[in-house]
């Protein structure tokens, strides 16, 4: 956090431009912008159990589907089968 302090008779329009360049000066702003999406990145396991547990969700879907107990979508399957 900044220890700035508005000055006397500063408007606040001024008080703000300063304060951006001085955020900007310091690199705080393109940082926060690097760090803003970053996602780290998940173990194997990890990965492993969610690709796991989402194919067995689509056989179930599948399996549901072809008894007649899900109804079958009209649109274009989002997943590529062959």
């Amino acid at each position: 956090m900044s220890e700035l302090k508005r000055k006397k008779n500063e408007s606040f329009e001024a008080f703000i431009r300063r304060v951006k360049q001085t955020w900007q000066r310091s690199g705080n702003i393109l940082q926060a912008r690097k760090i803003q999406y970053f996602t780290p990145a998940k173990s194997k396991n990890v990965t492993r159990n969610q690709s796991i547990s989402r194919a067995k969700l689509i056989s179930k879907t599948d399996y549901l589907r072809k008894t007649g107990k899900l109804p079958a979508d009209d649109k274009k399957d989002k997943r590529n089968r062959r």
